[in-house]
């Protein structure tokens, strides 16, 4: 349980659903927490979010009832409602109990009824995707300032409402060590490293076509697969290719290996790219499985010279090969731009943002 220090600062987190909806708020809470803040945070009563956060010394989690709003029919939808308004009043409660000074969300379902229960409280919210979810799209009616990754979404924020601010990085992904990432591989360093990343939940056509792809990609490069848990493949194991179904401690050094990146293209993956100079080639999830949101975020960082963009669909394991082997070879020109790019790391500029918040509520 986390102290109330005398004169601290007190803040309520939100956020969860998705590992996207979760950790950028982590970036933010572990500055805050060693400037003394009381941090809380609200989140399903036992989502994803709930299991992350509590490996975080120092901060309360609060479970409260939630449902998703879906946009297809669904039993669950004549239910859900009810859930809301249960976590609405959970929420309200928490709120008043814990007396806030500013409430940041994240976004995610269980984000609604905690911003609508806010009151008074000043809250601030983050947008990470191009175009805004359906649960920000509900929330920001009610907050303060919506923060944002992409400078183009001002045009969907209320006015005065947006700020172009860039994503939340964990600092712990600037600290990784090549070296460790060897001895944890086993790879000898010789060839260029390959990371392949399908987000928290693994992708099965993005790793069907990576294995496919496999006797050529080895012959260039050494391979690190991270390919969903329950996804992986025995039968692909290979000197040189090493998959894992899910990492957390070693990611930074992983991240350090890596010459080139191919990846998914959840907004917060493409922002670490994009912090780490990590040339990438991006395989976003179509408009049939999402909103489309993924196609708009790899769009965007194609746009500005930061990735390549490669259909799921289309693709096979020769034009595959042919697209990641263009990005490494001109991986010094993706850098130098990505380097230059000015709101790659929106910690700073977000925190400042609810520090101010925190002052005028």
């Amino acid at each position: 349980m986390a102290e109330n220090n005398t004169g601290a600062k007190r803040i309520i987190f939100t956020g969860g659903g998705t590992a996207g909806h979760v950790t950028p708020n982590i970036a933010l809470i572990e500055p805050l927490l060693k400037e003394g803040w009381t941090v809380h945070y609200i989140g399903s009563e036992s989502g994803m979010e709930k299991g992350l956060i509590a490996s975080i010394a120092n901060v309360t989690y609060h479970g409260i009832s939630t449902g998703k709003l879906r946009r297809y029919f669904s039993w669950q939808n004549f239910i859900d409602p009810f859930r809301v308004i249960k976590g609405y009043f959970q929420a309200r409660k928490l709120i008043r109990t814990i007396q806030p000074e500013v409430i940041f969300s994240k976004g995610g379902f269980v984000s609604v009824p905690v911003v609508l229960a806010a009151g008074k409280v000043p809250v601030v919210a983050h947008e990470s995707d191009y175009s805004p979810g359906l649960s920000n799209r509900i929330a920001m009616r009610f907050t303060d300032q919506v923060c944002l990754s992409f400078e183009d979404t001002l045009s969907h924020i209320p006015s005065g409402k947006g700020i172009f601010t860039g994503t939340p990085i964990r600092p712990a992904l600037y600290e990784g060590s090549r070296e460790k990432a060897l001895a944890f591989t086993g790879f000898s360093g010789e060839k260029p490293v390959l990371l392949v990343m399908g987000g928290s939940l693994g992708a099965q056509k993005l790793n069907e076509l990576v294995r496919a792809a496999l006797p050529i990609l080895n012959e260039i490069y050494d391979v690190i697969h991270l390919c969903g848990r329950g996804k992986n493949n025995c039968s692909c194991d290979c000197c040189g290719y090493n998959q894992y179904e899910y990492i957390t401690e070693e990611l930074p050094d992983l991240f350090a290996l890596s010459d080139v990146v191919l990846s998914r293209a959840g907004a917060n993956s493409v922002f670490e790219l994009l912090a780490l100079n990590k040339p990438s080639v991006l395989v976003p999830l179509t408009s049939a499985s999402t909103r489309g949101d993924q196609l708009l975020n790899a769009r965007y960082m194609e746009r500005k010279g930061y990735a390549r963009v490669v259909d799921q669909n289309s693709a096979t394991p020769e034009s595959l090969v042919a697209v990641i082997d263009e990005v490494y070879s001109q991986r010094a020109e993706y850098a130098e731009r990505m380097c230059e790019d000015t709101r790659s790391d929106g910690t700073e500029a977000i925190l400042a943002i609810i520090k101010k918040a925190a002052m005028n509520g």
